[in-house]
């Protein structure tokens, strides 16, 4: 089994076990910074595997003819053994074809993923930054208030990245929120801008619209936005407490429209769940064990990937 085969059913493995894996692990929140680093670790180590693999392929066939046997027979012998060592000409010749038309092709979607995901982040950021002009153009500004007033009868808090960055709240949500419930849902949006959480959702949405049957990256999408909503709340909760934020996402949930492409609500996702987390947070000891777990898989994601890079230099160190 070669080096190249190794990383393939590693990248395969982590794509198919991860998602369940790590829903079951995030399902509650109990710590969503991890959660999140965990969800990414995951997605990052499947696709460097596969990009890995693909590379391993040129490089493998490539040196094959610039190299003994004997050399490429020692530096594999700890983790594989090429199929093309012991055939003829015409073997390995069509070994290589089909080993480089696999790592061109590999090489070629992860290319077209990355520069998928970097476009849809950069529209994304023109929009978000386009919206806020116009807001800012269009909106108001009330003593206390450290958000654009938009005159709306829809319930709406949210924020749009951009230069600068715009938090947006309508007429009818400063009507329905008390002062703390203000304060609290303010500091959520901050918490957001701060974090970056558009940039990430927007770059891994781009993954996920080039990789539509990949559930670890199409689930990943809104596992991770709901994670990052959780760790907006976690911020807010702990400058203006629980039930302040409580109140302003009751207040404005149900009542608004969807927000514009790009921008990030306080009561657009997962309300429910992030509602009965502020009312019942889990346990010293949940969380304890919530972490401990998640802190395993992501080892065992890195270790995995790590072991067979080893495996990669030390055959690299013996071909130069």
């Amino acid at each position: 089994m070669s080096v190249a085969l190794c990383l393939m059913l590693y990248g395969s493995v982590v794509a198919t076990f991860g998602p369940p894996v790590l829903r079951r692990l995030t399902r509650r929140g109990a710590a969503p910074r991890l959660g999140v680093f965990a969800w990414l670790v995951a997605i990052g180590g499947a696709l460097g595997a596969w990009a890995l693999a693909a590379g391993m392929l040129i490089i493998e066939f490539a040196t094959f003819w610039r190299h003994p046997a004997d050399s490429l027979l020692a530096s594999y012998a700890v983790l594989s053994m090429p199929i093309h060592l012991h055939g003829d000409v015409a073997t390995g010749l069509g070994t290589l074809t089909l080993a480089t038309l696999v790592a061109v092709a590999i090489l070629a979607a992860i290319v077209v993923m990355v520069l998928n995901a970097c476009r849809a982040m950069l529209r994304l950021r023109r929009h978000t930054h386009a919206h806020g002009q116009a807001v800012r153009m269009v909106g108001r500004r009330v003593p206390g208030v450290g958000a654009v007033v938009l005159d709306s009868p829809e319930r709406q808090a949210y924020c749009a990245p951009g230069r600068p960055d715009t938090i947006v709240v309508t007429s009818a949500a400063l009507d329905a929120l008390t002062r703390d419930q203000l304060a609290a849902v303010l500091a959520h949006e901050h918490a957001h801008l701060t974090g970056r959480h558009a940039a990430v959702i927007g770059f891994l949405r781009g993954i996920a619209a080039t990789l539509p049957g990949m559930r670890l990256v199409t689930d990943g999408v809104g596992e991770i936005g709901r994670l990052l909503e959780m760790c907006a709340d976690d911020t807010a909760a702990r400058s203006h407490g629980p039930e302040p934020l409580l109140g302003g996402l009751l207040a404005i949930v149900g009542a608004s429209g969807p927000v514009p492409a790009g921008a990030l609500g306080a009561a657009g996702t997962a309300v429910l769940a992030r509602a009965e987390r502020l009312v019942a947070p889990v346990g010293v000891v949940h969380r304890a064990t919530n972490r401990t777990a998640l802190v395993a898989v992501i080892a065992a994601t890195v270790i995995g990937l790590l072991e067979i890079a080893v495996g990669v230099l030390f055959c690299s160190t013996m071909l130069g």
